[in-house]
């Protein structure tokens, strides 16, 4: 993490008061996919191949994530954040009790949440594909499978919104502007 800007603390040494988290990548990643997603979602009725297209960018995104997520900056890689369930749970537990640790990168709840997203995201995208195939051409469950999909993620994403709402609350830092700009309190 490289210091943005220092104060100084007692005893004379120079501390960080901001650091770099999210690299520009995962941050043009993030707000890509939230936008393709919306977009998807509202062509997917009435403009099928703008949706198709727009399907295929989406698993584009989810497909650079997840190299990003083995070679990327130390935040954006899966070692960084995957935890044990435990882990989650616990701190889950402290977070509803207002104690919970603050983590400059994801927190072991945020960290699962990338996790389903991905999987249900590529659930949606590999769904999608399979529509078009030959093989599943007009076949119920592929497409309530899609739907499904669809919704859960929807799901995901307003439980991410709130989860990070309520860190922000908790820690008393603003995530989303985080997110805008890759920095936070050090």
């Amino acid at each position: 993490m490289a210091a943005e800007t220092t104060k100084m603390e007692a005893g004379g040494h120079l501390v960080p008061t901001t650091v770099r988290v999210w690299d520009p990548m995962v941050r043009v990643f993030h707000w890509s996919l939230l936008i393709a997603f919306v977009a998807a979602y509202v062509s997917g009725e009435e403009w099928e191949k703008l949706h198709v297209n727009i399907g295929y960018v989406v698993a584009g995104l989810v497909a650079f994530r997840l190299v990003w997520g083995l070679i990327g900056s130390k935040h954006a890689r899966f070692n960084d954040f995957i935890c044990r369930p435990s882990t989650i749970v616990a701190f889950l537990r402290d977070s509803v009790a207002m104690k919970a640790r603050r983590y400059i990168g994801h927190n072991p709840a945020g960290g699962a949440m990338v996790i389903a997203l991905l999987l249900a995201i590529i659930g949606i995208s590999i769904s999608g594909y399979m529509m078009g195939m030959d093989a599943f051409w007009g076949e119920q469950w592929v497409q309530n499978l899609h739907e499904v999909l669809v919704n859960l993620t929807i799901g995901l994403v307003v439980l991410h919104i709130a989860g990070v709402i309520f860190a922000s609350f908790e820690h008393k830092e603003n995530l989303i502007k985080s997110m805008f700009t890759g920095k936070k309190r050090g």
